[in-house]
């Protein structure tokens, strides 16, 4: 577990790349809002959350979800109550931080395949950059993982 990171993880870097290609700035991982936001706009009180499939058990909202299939082979007893308090934990952070009026944006890791999906998703959620300007967006790169 010393291992797994719960930052800056490579799903999280591909959305702030495309965010900061976008010409869109935000604040990371706010210790104080519940559950330590992955991405947060300030001032359009809204949060992107960037969720890795098999540790957030996507599997079990999206039964198509590729990423998640796999399951522990060992220790069992203890992987599955641990994801289930994943789980838990994600929907009562989610319940919190709409309670206090910020609205959430969540991205999944399997999603990320499709980045034009993802960029419109992300475009239509946030609203209109405040760059001024137009740029040239470049093509956001995945390297594939195996």
């Amino acid at each position: 577990m010393s291992r797994i990171r719960s930052t800056d993880t490579k799903p999280e870097m591909i959305v702030r790349r495309l965010l900061h290609s976008l010409g869109y700035r935000y604040r990371l991982h706010r210790k104080d809002l519940p559950g330590k936001p992955d991405i947060t706009f300030v001032s359009r009180r809204k949060i992107i959350e960037v969720r890795g499939c098999y540790w957030h058990a996507h599997l079990r909202y999206d039964p198509s979800c590729w990423e998640a299939r796999s399951e522990a082979k060992s220790n069992r007893a203890y992987w599955r109550p641990k994801m289930d308090r994943n789980v838990e934990r994600d929907q009562r952070n989610l319940a919190l931080l709409n309670e206090a009026g910020w609205a959430v944006l969540i991205v999944w890791e399997c999603e990320l395949r499709d980045l034009d999906t993802v960029r419109e998703r992300i475009v239509a959620f946030l609203g209109a950059s405040n760059s001024v300007g137009s740029r040239s967006v470049p093509p956001v790169k995945v390297r594939e993982t195996s």
